[in-house]
């Protein structure tokens, strides 16, 4: 009884695991499509930027598979979801990660600080500034909570559960309407996934 039960837990974690790869490569495959745009768009830029990080952007914000791929719409309207096209998307997000790594290269702090204030702000560069210039968990955590949450309408310190591996590792909370702590980190993690998923 014992066995077959480890037998068909065994089978379980496998089949889990075998739906995971797939729909990781299949989210790759989604994202990889837009390559040939990121380049161009790019090449129009003078920007430090890449295609591999705007492409793990475009993975970490989207998986690709919705209209404004970069979930630049905020940026530029103040509303989101107002993009509906990925190239819109596409333009403005590396109009501003530019515009990022420019003020962090000014500011002395770490090309992830820029990726992190994609998220949070560009506030957030010259918080990483004030504050020992290159930006950790423990920095990001501090800033969402006394800083974006606050600006969003959580003044106290509200927070919940968040199911990525990358955010377990460091306690898995994140704090409501405070962007995500751990994206500059997952963007980074996005890059090697990509990079190993094309190669299939």
């Amino acid at each position: 009884m014992f066995k077959c039960i480890r037998r068909l837990v065994i089978l379980g974690l496998v089949f889990f695991a075998g739906f995971q790869i797939h729909d990781t490569y299949v989210n790759v495959h989604n994202v990889l499509q837009y390559k040939t745009m990121v380049k161009e768009i790019l090449a129009t830029n003078d920007t430090t930027a890449n295609v591999d990080l705007v492409l793990a952007m475009i993975y970490t914000e989207t998986k690709g598979s919705d209209g404004d791929v970069m979930q630049s719409s905020e940026s530029t309207s103040g509303v989101a979801n107002s993009i509906t096209d990925s190239q819109t998307s596409i333009r403005q997000g590396i109009t501003l990660l530019s515009k990022n790594l420019t003020l962090a290269e000014e500011k002395g702090v770490d090309v992830w600080t820029a990726v992190q204030a994609y998220n949070f702000g560009t506030a957030y560069i010259d918080y990483v500034a004030n504050h020992g210039g290159k930006s950790t968990i423990a920095l990001a955590t501090e800033y969402s909570k006394n800083v974006v949450a606050p600006s969003l309408g959580n003044t106290t310190g509200e927070s919940y559960f968040y199911h990525h591996p990358i955010a377990l590792i460091s306690g898995g909370k994140l704090y409501k309407n405070g962007g995500n702590i751990y994206y500059s980190r997952e963007v980074h993690f996005n890059l090697y996934l990509i990079e190993l998923m094309s190669l299939f």
